[in-house]
C-alpha cells in the first residue's frame, strides 16, 4: 500500500472542520492523540485523509520533527486497511495526529499506537 497526496488534508477549510466544529472526537495513546471526525465526502479525495503534527514546543530541531512525522506516517500506511469499510459510501473521515511527548519513541511502539488508534476510531466510525 501507498500514501498518496490525496490522503493528505491540505486544506485549509478542512483543517477547520477537523479542529473548530464540535462534532470532533479525541482519543490518546500516549504519545499520539487522534483528533477526528466525519464529514461528507468530495469528489477527488480519498475516503480518509490524515494531518500530522509535531509541534516545535516538543523537538526544538526540524530533524527530531521530520523523524516522527516519518515514523507516524509509516506505521499509518502499513495499518491503514484497518479503516476500510467502517465508512460511509458518501461519508469522508479526517483525522489529525498530534505528537504529545517530548522523547522519540521507537518504530515498533509508534506503530502499536497507532494499530490502536485506528482500531478505536474503526470501532466508533
Amino acid at each position: 500500500m501507498t500514501f498518496r497526496k490525496q490522503e493528505r488534508i491540505v486544506s485549509k477549510q478542512l483543517i477547520e472542520t477537523l479542529f473548530d466544529k464540535g462534532d470532533s472526537q479525541s482519543l490518546v495513546a500516549y504519545p499520539l492523540r487522534a483528533i477526528y471526525t466525519k464529514t461528507e465526502r468530495r469528489t477527488d479525495c480519498a475516503e480518509t485523509q490524515i494531518l500530522i503534527s509535531v509541534p516545535k514546543k516538543r523537538f526544538k530541531h526540524a530533524v527530531d520533527r521530520n523523524r516522527v512525522k516519518r515514523q507516524v506516517r509509516e506505521a499509518y500506511r502499513k495499518n491503514k486497511h484497518l479503516l476500510s469499510g467502517h465508512i460511509g459510501e458518501d461519508k469522508q473521515l479526517l483525522i489529525a495526529f498530534v505528537w504529545l511527548s517530548d522523547m522519540h519513541c521507537p518504530t515498533t511502539e509508534v506503530e502499536k499506537r497507532i494499530v490502536s488508534l485506528l482500531k478505536k476510531i474503526a470501532s466508533k466510525a
